[in-house]
């Protein structure tokens, strides 16, 4: 791991290597993929991508570049200024080894140097180790929910779905830089069960299938500052095996959220823990959070 290093690539060699490495998770579609001339344009007008090399080897990619915040749309571009973090990608045998959290934390250096406060991406809502990662390890919020980020076509056959969360991670936020350095730590699961903080969609686990179901009554709202919202451990094993029960979580955690987030609750973190024996995982949803975020 001490061998992997982190530089932002320029060369023609160095994109065109990028872009193979987007064909490990996308394969050749060519409507998914960030084409070599979308990079070259990045590279030198405000953008990044950022390489980690195993030797001569390119094992991970950050692509990043500059954009602006549309739902202020009224106010001057600089005030809403962020990175856009829009693909990551890391090979399979590298994975699990710290690269991807050193790309993002290379992306936000790039940010602090700029002056921006802001980078945002979205991913799926139901995957929990991106969650887990976004929330619990970097520190990152979110407070929007978009329904068919990308349409309901077939253009992207690898997705069972294109609903997103959209990550608002403020790199200069005390909260992230105590996260980073490790000078506060996050809850766990436990902790958020003995201080009595309320799950909205307790999930059920059936004899039948061993798999877990959303809860069949929807959700209902808390009566408290902070509450849990339960999505699968591993929903990719749902979804390879049971696509109706997919379908079904799909469109429970769409509800879920929008209604949530109009409640002005924003997520905050990520827990993964047992519960009799059971691996669970839940979103932390705290009252207002996102609202003192966007003021600060």
């Amino acid at each position: 791991m001490s061998d992997i290093r982190i530089r932002a690539l320029h060369e023609l060699a160095d994109l065109q290597a990028a872009l193979e490495l987007q064909k490990i998770y996308w394969g050749d579609n060519a409507e998914a993929l960030l084409p070599l001339h979308v990079l070259v344009s990045f590279v030198n007008f405000g953008g990044h991508v950022l390489g980690a090399w195993d030797g001569q080897r390119l094992v991970g990619v950050l692509i990043g570049f500059l954009g602006t915040d549309i739902q202020q749309s009224d106010r001057p571009a600089m005030a809403n200024l962020l990175i856009l973090s829009k693909r990551m990608v890391v090979l399979p045998a590298y994975r699990n080894q710290g690269i991807a959290y050193r790309l993002k934390l290379a992306q936000r250096d790039i940010a602090m140097k700029q002056g921006i406060r802001l980078i945002s991406w979205t991913f799926d809502p139901l995957l929990s180790v991106n969650a887990h990662f976004n929330f619990h390890k970097l520190g990152a919020v979110s407070y929007r929910y978009y329904k068919d980020y990308y349409g309901t076509d077939e253009r992207f056959p690898n997705l069972s779905g294109t609903d997103r969360l959209l990550v608002d991670w403020w790199v200069t936020h005390r909260r992230v830089e105590e996260r980073i350095s490790g000078q506060r730590g996050a809850l766990n699961l436990a902790q958020y069960l003995e201080a009595d903080t309320t799950i909205v969609n307790p999930a059920v686990l059936t004899n039948v299938d061993a798999l877990i179901n959303p809860h069949r009554n929807g959700f209902y709202l808390p009566d408290g500052l902070m509450a849990l919202l339960e999505i699968p451990a591993d929903f990719r094993t749902i979804e390879s095996t049971a696509p109706a029960l997919a379908t079904e979580w799909r469109h429970h955690i769409r509800e879920a959220f929008l209604t949530m987030f109009a409640h002005r609750y924003t997520v905050t973190d990520f827990v993964v823990g047992e519960i009799d024996g059971v691996r669970r995982a839940f979103y932390v949803l705290t009252y207002e959070a996102g609202f003192n975020y966007r003021m600060n």
